[in-house]
C-alpha cells in the first residue's frame, strides 16, 4: 500500500522530489501525469487535447483516476504515488500515509518550466494558468474538489526557496518520524 502521496501544481517539482525520495529509499513510484501522458499518446493527441477530451468525456478521467487509486490500495503497489489528486484519494479512502502538497508560487513554477523546456516566462505562465484553470474546472465538476483546499494534506512543504535536496530532506524527516512512531 502507498506510503507517500505527492501532489502539487505543474512545475512545482513533484517529479524531482519523487525521484529523490525513491532513489534514497529504493522505493517504486507511479506518476499520474505519466499515466495521463501515456493515455494521450495512445489516442494520438497532445496533453492539452487530451485534457479537453477528458472534459468532454468525464468517464475517461475517472478511469485513469481509478487506476491510480487501485495502485495506491494494492499490497504490491508502489510506495509513492504522484498526482494532483492522489492526496485527496488517500484522504477520502482513509489510506494511512503521508499526504504531501508541494507548494510553489506561479512565478517560480514558470521559471522552472522555462529552465527545463525553454521559451519565455510569460508564455510559461500563460500555459500554467490555462492548464490549472482547465484542470480545476474538471476536478470541481467530477469530484467537487478545489485544489486550493489543503484539507487532505498532512504535510505542506513550501518549495519556493528550497533546493531539491532541502525539499527531500524535509520530507525524509517526516517519513522517518512516521516510521519511528
Amino acid at each position: 500500500m502507498v506510503l507517500l502521496t505527492v501532489s502539487g501544481h505543474p512545475g512545482s517539482g513533484t517529479t524531482t522530489l519523487v525521484g529523490n525520495v525513491c532513489g534514497r529509499r529504493g522505493w517504486s513510484s507511479l506518476n499520474g501525469g505519466q499515466v495521463f501522458r501515456e493515455a494521450a499518446s495512445e489516442r494520438g493527441v497532445s496533453v492539452e487535447e487530451f485534457s479537453a477530451l477528458c472534459e468532454a468525456e468525464p468517464e475517461v478521467d475517472k478511469i485513469l483516476d481509478e487506476k491510480l487509486l487501485d495502485a495506491m490500495q494494492s499490497a504490491g503497489g508502489p510506495e509513492v504515488v504522484e498526482s494532483r489528486l492522489c492526496g485527496w484519494w488517500a484522504h477520502n479512502n482513509e489510506i494511512d500515509c503521508v499526504r504531501l502538497w508541494l507548494a510553489v508560487s506561479e512565478d517560480e513554477r514558470a521559471r522552472r518550466v522555462v529552465s527545463r523546456e525553454g521559451g519565455s516566462v510569460e508564455d510559461a505562465l500563460d500555459r500554467i494558468r490555462q492548464r490549472m484553470s482547465d484542470d480545476q474546472a474538471r476536478y470541481e465538476t467530477l469530484y467537487d474538489i478545489t485544489l486550493d483546499d489543503m484539507t487532505p494534506y498532512n504535510l505542506v512543504v513550501d518549495g519556493d526557496e528550497l533546493s531539491p535536496e532541502e525539499v527531500v530532506d524535509a520530507v525524509e524527516a517526516v517519513l522517518n518520524a512516521e516510521e519511528g512512531a
